[in-house]
């Protein structure tokens, strides 16, 4: 099989991925895929089925509901928990929050920029790799669903774990072909803009795959009769043959060939896992986990071809046509105010042909349908508001279903994330396995509470009355004042505890159990 095959879980799951780039991209992407998405008409020529087409306007519901997710996730900024940067794997650490893929993208951009592809698509990865030319660090490089193409997981010494990954991927450089390097893969090599030659205003996009693998090590096995294992990575590239084939035109179909193999160092040895983390709604498996917005993309294409149908109605049935009975058929008949109509016929008549009955009207309760189907089906935002006072519990429990999704979806991505956080603490640190690097180490959690409904007065007063009794550290307390939006994001607790004192500035008048009140000892 060639380097580019497929898994068939990807096979299955393309159209699916296309199909929600396209939704989410808007009425251009929609329109542009033609029948794919709206059907032709019986009889319909091609200059008429693009009228039909262009008549027709797209509600992105999708778009908004995905926008909305997002924005509720991101209400409060994610937890991270790293060393302090005083030690040499905090400063390392600091600076791959700075700038977590090397490209300026700041570790809170990330995650955003991985929670919206599993929101629109359900899948992504990272590929975690270590810069050791100039910059000496670890960074991370996100992949699309679209991008990974195929994967085996096997057991190794007792668990399963991906054994091969194959990424495609588009990088700026050269070309190989059959007669040496070039930038396009032309006969005649051209200089690369690397080089300093050549046009650099061109971008020269090169598509490649990289096959990342596990393969069995050459030492023996290690305590426990474990085998040893290691990481390899290949590169593939395309080679243009220029010679012509005898009895066809032009040249031979591009092969697929091995260009480049790196097996990556740490500490002096090669890796003993694959340094890659799938992204999930539901898990961080690299099994292909369903759409989140799927349901919501069927109906809002359906809502999408009741308007096409709606609007190719109103452009045939909604302006009144002129008919006449009696008149000459050559005569120029003007509609207007100042024109008379005029026949010697006996009998003549004249009027409007108008549309009446029920037939568009069924398009519109269609639409209105869809409408309320989508809400109910998770975009809180399209929901039209209730024009009577609700309960807090009645507001909660219609939204349990869209926060139950939000909730599965902030959970394992913070899973996830942390895998690619302790891969980056593991490049930079002594541990064996990169499973040894534990919570109180490296740590990134989303938000999960998305109600908009603060901490009450009696919720606040049932805080500090457990702090006070000590059921509760003042640390514990300050977090749930921050999650109540008590506290504003971004203080720390050592900051709120500054504030308190420059606002108590007599602490030795407050009880030793942290009451405050008169001291009982001396009576004040």
């Amino acid at each position: 099989m060639p380097v580019n095959s497929t898994h068939p879980e990807y096979d299955a799951s393309a159209i699916d991925w296309l199909r929600a780039r396209d939704v989410l991209s808007g009425e251009d992407a929609v329109k542009a895929g033609g029948e794919r998405y709206l059907a032709r008409l019986d009889a319909q020529t091609d200059a008429e089925f693009g009228a039909y087409r262009g008549r027709a306007s797209f509600f992105n519901a999708t778009a908004r509901t995905a926008d909305g997710y997002i924005g509720l996730i991101f209400r409060r900024p994610p937890f991270v928990k790293i060393p302090e940067a005083s030690i040499g794997v905090g400063k390392a650490l600091a600076q791959f929050v700075n700038d977590a893929d090397m490209l300026g993208t700041s570790l809170y951009g990330y995650t955003k920029n991985v929670v919206s592809e599993i929101i629109a698509v359900g899948r992504a990865g990272t590929l975690m790799d270590w810069e050791g030319d100039f910059e000496n660090r670890v960074y991370a490089s996100l992949y699309a669903a679209e991008q990974i193409i195929n994967w085996r997981v096997e057991r190794v010494n007792g668990r399963n774990v991906p054994t091969m990954i194959v990424l495609r991927e588009n990088v700026e450089g050269r070309r190989q072909n059959a007669e040496g390097w070039s930038r396009t893969g032309n006969t005649s090599p051209r200089p690369s803009p690397q080089s300093g030659e050549g046009d650099p205003f061109v971008a020269d996009l090169v598509e490649q795959i990289r096959v990342l693998k596990l393969v069995a090590g050459d030492l023996p096995a290690g305590a426990g009769g474990k085998q040893q294992y290691k990481f390899h990575v290949e590169i593939w590239q395309t080679v243009v043959d220029a010679s012509p084939r005898t009895g066809a035109r032009g040249r031979k179909k591009p092969e697929w060939q091995l260009v480049e193999t790196r097996v990556p160092l740490r500490l002096g040895k090669p890796l003993p896992l694959i340094p890659f983390v799938f992204h999930g709604p539901r898990h961080s498996l690299p099994a292909v986990s369903k759409l989140p917005l799927g349901d919501i993309i069927t109906v809002n294409l359906d809502h999408y071809r009741l308007d096409a149908d709606y609007k190719h109605g109103l452009h045939f049935t909604a302006l009144p046509t002129a008919w006449v009975s009696g008149f000459d058929k050559g005569a120029s008949l003007r509609i207007g105010s100042s024109t008379a109509w005029v026949s010697e016929t006996p009998g003549a008549a004249a009027g409007f042909l108008e549309f009446t009955g029920q037939g568009l009207t069924t398009f519109e309760r269609a639409m209105d349908r869809d409408e309320r189907l989508m809400a109910v089906l998770g975009s809180r935002l399209l929901e039209d508001q209730k024009k009577v006072g609700e309960t807090a519990e009645a507001i909660q429990l219609r939204q349990g279903g869209e926060n139950s999704i939000l909730g599965n979806i902030s959970t394992n991505v913070s899973e996830s994330l942390t895998q690619v956080l302790r891969w980056a603490y593991w490049w930079n640190s002594t541990e064996e396995i990169p499973e040894a690097v534990t919570d109180s180490q490296a740590l990134l959690e989303l938000n999960t509470d998305f109600s908009m409904k603060g901490m009450t007065s009696l919720e606040l007063t049932a805080v500090v009355a457990a702090w006070q009794a000590g059921a509760i550290s003042q640390d514990t307390m300050l977090e749930l004042f921050r999650k109540g939006e008590v506290l504003p994001d971004g203080r720390t607790n050592q900051d709120e505890r500054e504030l308190i004192r420059v606002g108590n500035p007599k602490p030795e008048a407050r009880n030793p159990n942290g009451t405050g009140g008169k001291n009982e000892t001396n009576g004040e």
